[in-house]
C-alpha cells in the first residue's frame, strides 16, 4: 500500500520572528505602538509583579526538561514588546481584532509543540505550574476563546503540528490538528487529483477547531460534515494519556467530533475519510443588485430552491448593503456562490430549470479542478494559486461580531423585505445563508453532537465587521447586532432557538455565575441554556462524555461542556 507523506511544516527551530513579520506584512505594523503601551501597562500593574515568579520558572523548567524548546513569554522591557517573538506569535493567529489582547488578557507564555510528545508535555507542564491551557489551531474562534482567559493561562499554539499524510490507496489521511484547511486541501490534492475532503472554505481556519465543532462546507450536502468523515483520532487527556479511538471509547470519540473545541483534551491528529470528486467541477460567484423588493424576491426563491437541489449542488446566498462583490456601499444586493460536482453545462442547466430568476449565464459558470475551486471560493486575492492555500496568515483582518440561526420554515417575502430594510441601515452588516438538505437531511441528529440535520432548510450567519477595535463605534456595532438578532427571533427555529457551535456566541450564556446562593437547579438551567442551543438533545450525552474524559475540567472555556460534578460549582 503506497503512502505519500506531504510534509508542510512551516516553522523550524529556532523560531524566525522575521519570517512572521514578513508573512503578516504591513498589517503587523499597526500593533507596534499599541503593544508597547500594553506591555508598559501590564508590567506596571501590581497584579503582574509576579510575572517572573516561581510559577513561570516552573513552567519553563518543565518544558525545557521535556525537550520543548520552542516557547516564548512576554519581555519585561516594554520597548521591546512589538519586536518580541511573544507578541508576534500571539497576534499572528488572532483573527478577530476585537480580541487583540489588552493588559488583562495576556497569556503567561505561548508554546509551539512540534511533536505529539511535545504537545503532551505542554499540557502537563502547564497544568503542573497551575496554568489553564488554551489550545489554538488557527485562531478563528469568534469569541477569541483559543487565546484568552480570565485566569492565568498558557496558549499552546499548534501551528507547527501541521503535517498532512495521505494514503491514496485507502482514501484516508492523517492530519495534525494545527494544519489549516488550506494546508489540508493542498496536501490532499498533491497526493491525488480525484480525492477531496468535506470542510469549510476559509483556508486559514485550523482543522482542529473546525472539525471539533462539526465543520460545514461546500461538499456537506453530498458527504456531510468534516466531523462525519473522521475515522479515528489521537487525543491527549489532562493526565497525559495518549488515546486512539479504541482507547478513548465511543462516547468520547463521539464527543470530540462536534462537541466544540478545547473542551475534551488536546487532539493531536485526525484520521479523515477522503471523498471522490470528478476531474472537473463547476463554480460561480455572481452578484445581483436591486431594490429591496427585488432582492427579497431572489432571497425568497433561493430558500425554496437551494435546500432541494441535487446533493452535488451547493448554492449559498449573501445579502447586505455593502457586499464586496457589488462594488457599492449602501446599495442592497445579493451574492450567490454556486458549486457543482460536475460539468459547467450541467450546472447551468440545473439553474436554468430551478432558478431562472437568477439569470445565470454561460459566461458566469467556470469549469475547473476541485482544488482550483477551493482557491476560487477561498477569499484569497485575485491571481492566487493553489500554493497560496499554505499561507496561514489571514490577509484582511477585521473586528467583528457574529451570531447564527437555523431556518426550518421558509421566511415570508414580506418579512424578508423587513430584514433587508434593517440591513440598509447598517451597511457593515450582512447575512450568509448556507443551504442544508441532501446528505445533511439523511444523517440522524444524534449521529454526532452536531444535531442540525433533517428539517433544517438553511443556516444563517449574521456578521458585522469593522476595521479596527479602536473604532469609537465598537460597542455600537455589537449592540446593533444584538438588536438585529432579537428582531429575527420569530422568523427562525425555536424551543430552543438553535445555533452553530463553530459560530460561538457568548451572548447565549456562559458557565460563569457570581451569585453564590443561586439554587443548583437554576445553575443547571444557566449552563443548559447555551448547551441546548448548540446541541439540542445531545447535551446530556456530552456531559457524560466530559465527566468520563476530563472530570477535573482541565480543558475549559466560558462555553465548554462541564463535567457533571462541577455543574453546581464552576466559575468561568
Amino acid at each position: 500500500m503506497a503512502t505519500r507523506c506531504i510534509d508542510i511544516l512551516l516553522f523550524l527551530l529556532p523560531l524566525s520572528v522575521a519570517a512572521l513579520t514578513k508573512c503578516s506584512g504591513e498589517q503587523s505594523d499597526q500593533y507596534d505602538d499599541e503593544l508597547s503601551r500594553l506591555a508598559s501597562e501590564w508590567y506596571s500593574s501590581s497584579e503582574r509583579s509576579d510575572q517572573y515568579s516561581d510559577r513561570l520558572s516552573q513552567l519553563t523548567a518543565c518544558l525545557a526538561t521535556a525537550g520543548v524548546d520552542n516557547f516564548t513569554y512576554p519581555s519585561a522591557d516594554p520597548t521591546e514588546a512589538a519586536a518580541s517573538s511573544f507578541y508576534q506569535l500571539l497576534n499572528f493567529s488572532i483573527q478577530n481584532l476585537r480580541f487583540a489582547p489588552g493588559p488583562a488578557a495576556l497569556p503567561a507564555a505561548v508554546v509551539l509543540p512540534a511533536t505529539q510528545l511535545h504537545l503532551r508535555s505542554a499540557v502537563l507542564c502547564s497544568r503542573e505550574a497551575g496554568y489553564s491551557v488554551r489550545l489554538r489551531s488557527g485562531g478563528h474562534s469568534y469569541e477569541g476563546l483559543s487565546y484568552s482567559a480570565s485566569a492565568p493561562f498558557v496558549v499552546v499554539d499548534l501551528m507547527r503540528l501541521n503535517r498532512v499524510i495521505v494514503d491514496s490507496a485507502s482514501r484516508t489521511a492523517w492530519v495534525e490538528s494545527g494544519a489549516t484547511l488550506g494546508e489540508t486541501y493542498h496536501g490532499i490534492s498533491a497526493a491525488s487529483d480525484d480525492l477531496a475532503f468535506s470542510a469549510g472554505s476559509c483556508p486559514t481556519v485550523g482543522s482542529g477547531g473546525h472539525i471539533a465543532g462539526g465543520g460545514f462546507g461546500l461538499l456537506s450536502r453530498k458527504y456531510g460534515l468534516a466531523a462525519d468523515n473522521v475515522l479515528d483520532a489521537v487525543l491527549i487527556d489532562a493526565d497525559g494519556q495518549i488515546m486512539n479511538r479504541d482507547a478513548m471509547g465511543e462516547d468520547v470519540f463521539w464527543a470530540i467530533r462536534g462537541g466544540g473545541g478545547g473542551a475534551w483534551g488536546a487532539v493531536y491528529a485526525w484520521k479523515l475519510r477522503l471523498l471522490p470528486v470528478p476531474s472537473r467541477v463547476a463554480a460561480f460567484i455572481i452578484n445581483r443588485p436591486g431594490s429591496t423588493p427585488r432582492i427579497a424576491q431572489l432571497f425568497h426563491k433561493w430558500q425554496l430552491v437551494a435546500p432541494n437541489l441535487p446533493d452535488e449542488f451547493y448554492l449559498s446566498a449573501f445579502v447586505g448593503a455593502g457586499l464586496p462583490e457589488s462594488g457599492e456601499v449602501g446599495g442592497m444586493s445579493a451574492t450567490f456562490k454556486g458549486f457543482y460536482l460536475g460539468p459547467a453545462s450541467e450546472a447551468l442547466s440545473i439553474m436554468t430549470q430551478t432558478f431562472p430568476e437568477l439569470q445565470l449565464a454561460d459566461s458566469d459558470c467556470h469549469q475547473m479542478s476541485w482544488i482550483e475551486s477551493v482557491v476560487f471560493f477561498s477569499g484569497l486575492p485575485e491571481g492566487s494559486t493553489v500554493s497560496d492555500l499554505k499561507n496561514r496568515f489571514l490577509i484582511d483582518k477585521k473586528s467583528f461580531k457574529a451570531k447564527s440561526d437555523y431556518v426550518r420554515v421558509p421566511i415570508p417575502e414580506s418579512d424578508l423585505i423587513s430584514i433587508l430594510n434593517q440591513l440598509l441601515v447598517e451597511p457593515k452588516a450582512y447575512l450568509i445563508m448556507d443551504p442544508y438538505g441532501g446528505a445533511m437531511d439523511r444523517i440522524p441528529s444524534d449521529h454526532l453532537p452536531f444535531p442540525h440535520r433533517s428539517g433544517n432548510l438553511y443556516a444563517i450567519q449574521y456578521l458585522i465587521e469593522w476595521q479596527t477595535n479602536a473604532d469609537e463605534n465598537n460597542q455600537n456595532y455589537i449592540e446593533w447586532m444584538r438588536k438585529f438578532y432579537e428582531f429575527m427571533a420569530d422568523k427562525v427555529s425555536d424551543n430552543p432557538r438553535a445555533a452553530y457551535i463553530n459560530y460561538v456566541d457568548l451572548d447565549l450564556g456562559t458557565n460563569g455565575w457570581t451569585i453564590e446562593d443561586e439554587p443548583a437547579i437554576d445553575r443547571m438551567a444557566n449552563v443548559k441554556s447555551w448547551g441546548e442551543s448548540y446541541f439540542l438533545g445531545n447535551y446530556e450525552r456530552l456531559v457524560r462524555a466530559k465527566t468520563k474524559v476530563d472530570p477535573d475540567n482541565v480543558f475549559h472555556n466560558p462555553q465548554s461542556i462541564l463535567p457533571s460534578n462541577q455543574i453546581n460549582g464552576y466559575l468561568a
